[in-house]
């Protein structure tokens, strides 16, 4: 009689051909953690080896650190931002305190170049004529502004007279139109913002000029990094491409007609038309600083801020924008009230 041991035999289980079991024991998680968070670690290198690489890449080619030119850009901006939106007094000291370190630059950077600029009277020049934008109407405004352009000619004539350094007229007579052109580059194109928020709704105008402005330099730097052909002025600016200038146009269209419509209140046709013109003024704006840094014979007008160089690097394109928000402003703004 069959007995079927056959079958019993079959289902006893074979403790060499049985596959091992995974140990579950405090060492083995201990080493899968270690390993799980060693492969963690080394992505994140690579990760970085790659970021590190990039970036280097974009620095070879535009001689600026993108990701130190982001922070220091978050930063400034949050800064703007936060005094425009909720303590405006904060952003004319701002203003006063960024137009004095424009000067600054400035000064230094034609004194280098042996012209005889007064540092002092161009300082209190830079904060008379924004404190007056702000605080005072626009006769006192114009005031403040010949009073300063009065005092750097006398304070430059009382130096150049109790002095002996043999300087012929025409040299001095430089050195004074020089003087009188730095406090109407910086401090009063500046001001035209603070004009500008002296008015209703002012500081949305602002927001929305600086939002087209950084948008077309933005976008003129991504678009000349990727399809960057054709020089625009290479004897001025080699980096700038027509390519780039077209990217940020583009952008910056967009970027006004969403301003118009959500922050300006008027129509999104009309946010389109006032970034036009900012786009024109930015891009002369950035032309006219390389122009001036060529003629000094420099790269940078500073190094404060990383990624950016100095600080009127980055007002250059802000400056004669201002000028154009509020010309912009006084055309566009009755549209809102329609």
């Amino acid at each position: 009689m069959v007995t079927g041991s056959g079958g019993d035999d079959a289902r006893q289980e074979d403790p060499a051909a049985a596959p091992p079991r995974p140990d579950t024991g405090p060492a083995s998680l201990q080493d899968r953690l270690t390993s799980a968070r060693g492969d963690f670690e080394n992505r994140v290198d690579r990760a970085r080896e790659q970021i590190d690489a990039t970036n280097e890449r974009i620095k070879n080619r535009t001689g600026r650190d993108l990701f130190a030119a982001i922070g220091v850009g978050v930063l400034a901006g949050a800064a703007v931002v936060g005094s425009l939106l909720f303590v405006k007094w904060v952003f004319a000291i701002l203003a006063i305190a960024i137009a004095g370190l424009g000067v600054f630059e400035l000064t230094r950077a034609l004194q280098a170049r042996g012209r005889r600029i007064d540092l002092v009277p161009q300082l209190f020049a830079a904060a008379i004529i924004i404190s007056a934008a702000f605080w005072f109407h626009s006769a006192v405004h114009w005031t403040a502004l010949f009073l300063s352009l009065a005092l750097i000619v006398v304070w430059r004539v009382v130096a150049q007279m109790s002095g002996s350094d043999g300087r012929v007229y025409a040299s001095i007579f430089t050195d004074i139109i020089v003087g009188c052109f730095v406090p109407i580059y910086v401090p009063f194109l500046a001001s035209s913002a603070l004009v500008l928020l002296r008015h209703e709704n002012g500081e949305f105008w602002i927001l929305s000029f600086l939002l087209v402005v950084v948008v077309a330099d933005t976008g003129a730097y991504a678009s000349g990094l990727a399809f960057g052909r054709h020089k625009m002025a290479p004897r001025i600016s080699p980096g700038k491409t027509w390519e780039g200038v077209a990217g940020g146009a583009a952008v910056s269209l967009i970027a006004g007609a969403l301003a118009g419509q959500f922050l300006l209140g008027i129509p999104w046709w009309a946010g389109a038309i006032f970034a036009a013109p900012l786009v024109i003024s930015s891009v002369l704006g950035d032309l006219g600083e390389s122009m001036i840094k060529r003629d000094l014979g420099i790269k940078d007008m500073s190094s404060w801020l990383p990624g950016h160089g100095g600080v009127l690097d980055r007002l250059d394109s802000i400056l004669p924008s201002a000028v154009v928000a509020l010309a912009m402003f006084q055309l566009l703004s009755p549209l809102g009230a329609s």
